[in-house]
């Protein structure tokens, strides 16, 4: 029992030690490590198992240079030895249907897009903790939904397939502070959603000043960094404007 315990324990503080790694060391990620980290990933649920998850793997430098220029040109995709790109998958569920001589009509559904995108977020945290379990930093890259049909095209990814979430994998060469997260009080309800979490913000306000101070975000309060980041509808005026696009050519289009 004290064994389980304890290992029940290291995973634990490897889920509250993360880190967001945006600097890496040239050191590669060994094919054990790498295996350990898909099978993980492989590992999480998922809805009705339908695994609606494919993962692609970017390990030439000079595709990685391109799909870092394409999300931003964030240059932690360049330095990573691994880049991994979490796609939301119906295409085999589609494969499936025409194996048993059934039409896939269940596209027009939006609730697809939940499905998929909840079975990537999953999956994408059991990679993040299976990576940093071993030693490894990482950090998502929402980034790559800026140029969904040119990541699309690199990818040669089929009808039914999105990219949701990018993942870089590497040995850290900086760890930077730990980033404050919100009161518990204001991220848990209890039977229902609190009226009022004005006052838990508030607070959460003074202490993401005092901690990001000398930062990117320059020491701003937390609703001033979350109010500028998403003044704007579908942040046309930094990007992600072919997302819809993206879901209509990838086959989500909406019944009628």
């Amino acid at each position: 029992m004290k064994k389980k315990e304890q290992q029940r324990n290291q995973v634990v503080e490897t889920i509250l030690a993360h880190r967001s790694i945006r600097k890496y060391s040239n050191k590669s990620v060994s094919n054990e490590d790498f295996d350990t980290i898909i099978r993980s990933t492989q590992a999480a649920p998922s809805w009705v198992n339908g695994q609606h998850v494919t993962i692609i793997s970017i390990q030439d430098s000079e595709r990685r240079k391109k799909m870092a220029e394409l999300a931003g040109n964030q240059k932690h995709i360049i330095e990573a030895p691994v880049f991994l790109v979490f796609c939301a998958d119906f295409h085999r569920i589609k494969v499936a249907c025409e194996m048993e001589g059934i039409e896939f009509k269940a596209a027009v559904n939006p609730d697809l897009l939940l499905v998929g995108t909840v079975d990537v977020g999953i999956a994408l945290g059991n990679a993040i903790t299976a990576a940093e379990s071993l030693g490894l930093g990482t950090v998502p890259i929402g980034g790559i939904r800026r140029s969904p049909l040119e990541y699309i095209e690199l990818l040669n990814l089929p009808e039914y397939v999105i990219p949701v979430s990018g993942l870089c994998i590497g040995y850290p060469s900086e760890i930077p502070d730990f980033v404050p997260r919100l009161p518990k009080e204001a991220i848990y309800h209890e039977e229902k959603y609190k009226e009022n979490i004005h006052e838990e913000i508030e607070k959460f306000n003074h202490i993401h000043r005092e901690a990001t101070k000398g930062r990117q975000s320059g020491g701003s309060t937390w609703t001033q960094r979350m109010a500028n980041f998403y003044k704007d509808p579908f942040y046309i005026n930094d990007g992600y404007k072919d997302v819809g696009k993206m879901l209509k050519q990838q086959g989500f289009r909406k019944g009628d």
